[in-house]
């Protein structure tokens, strides 16, 4: 297959009318590949071995009918996250309804237009696209992280505890879940700077000295230059974690000495989450603090080190902290 065709959008265009199959291609076949079934089984087959980027279904169609494809597709890991747009002369709004039940993601009417058939596979393959480039960042942001456990003895867990506090937090601090989950995934690079410390400094087992801390500090500056300038939300939120999450609302923090509303909503509230789970841990140069003594200590340090606003919804919260600490035990 030639470069060019090869990166052009896969489409799946079935249906059992080969006249309907030709209106598809006419419309289409300029722009993308195409691959053609004239029954369900076939459209299976076809959609395991070729994988499209998406699929044009009739719904009409004997033995297995649209919506018995759709659902084998969807119960398939191999083609569930495929995008499926039904192409039927049912017209009803009962039939649609079904149809986006079934697992489709639009509902085109025969007889087929095709100026409407590339404005809706454009639209598709663009959120397609867009889902896919999320994800890579977001793996990005996973691998990153886990670069920094390889590093830093005193993550792993603490890593998984310290996001979901996090974001349950935000949640209960009304912020959208969409946002508290970005940063239930952006979280994790909170200490990716420590990739720049030596291991002397990250494993030495008791309290640093003034002039190792001052080493030790740069670790937020260090993670910002690691994640960089990407404007995804994600990558964005990422950055400001890593870059902030030492400020206190004071002032009195660093690297930049932030004070108050200055410091990023999710650098705030990281900074509960991060030091509440470094309280209850075990560490090297320390025993695990009771819940309910960490928690006092949040709430000490309410208007000094954190938001008094965050602050005083985390320790609302501590039956969901709870859960979090028994889903994902303390060593």
């Amino acid at each position: 297959m030639p470069a060019e065709a090869a990166r052009r959008p896969c489409l799946l265009l079935v249906d059992d009318e080969p006249a309907n199959l030709q209106v598809l291609r006419l419309a289409l076949q300029a722009d993308h590949r195409l691959v053609f079934a004239t029954d369900g089984r076939r459209a299976l087959q076809l959609a395991r071995e070729h994988r499209p980027d998406l699929i044009l279904l009739d719904i009409m169609m004997p033995e297995l009918d649209g919506y018995a494809v759709c659902r084998a597709l969807q119960d398939d890991p191999a083609t569930a996250r495929i995008p499926i747009i039904f192409c039927t002369a049912r017209a009803d709004s009962q039939g649609e309804a079904q149809g986006l039940e079934a697992g489709a993601v639009d509902y085109i009417t025969k007889p087929l237009y095709p100026p409407v058939v590339r404005a809706r596979v454009r639209t598709h393959l663009s959120l397609v696209r867009a889902e896919e480039l999320r994800s890579t960042r977001l793996q990005i942001v996973q691998r990153l992280a886990r670069a920094a456990e390889y590093r830093d003895n005193e993550t792993g867990m603490h890593v998984i505890r310290m996001s979901q506090y996090a974001h349950a937090l935000a949640l209960a601090a009304g912020c959208r879940p969409e946002w508290a989950d970005d940063l239930l995934h952006a979280a994790p690079m909170h200490d990716v700077g420590k990739i720049g410390i030596p291991d002397a400094l990250l494993r030495k087992r008791g309290p640093l000295d003034a002039a190792e801390w001052d080493v030790m500090r740069r670790h937020p500056l260090i993670g910002a230059e690691i994640i960089g300038g990407d404007e995804s939300d994600i990558l964005a939120m990422a950055r400001a974690i890593a870059l902030s999450h030492h400020e206190k609302w004071d002032g009195s923090g660093y690297p930049q000495g932030l004070r108050g509303e200055q410091i990023p909503l999710a650098a705030r509230i990281v900074a509960i989450a991060d030091v509440f789970d470094a309280l209850t841990s075990r560490r090297a140069y320390k025993e695990a603090w009771p819940v309910e003594r960490a928690l006092g200590f949040i709430g000490d340090e309410a208007g000094r080190h954190f938001d008094p606003a965050l602050a005083q919804i985390f320790r609302a919260i501590a039956p969901r902290l709870a859960q979090v600490r028994e889903r994902w035990p303390i060593d």
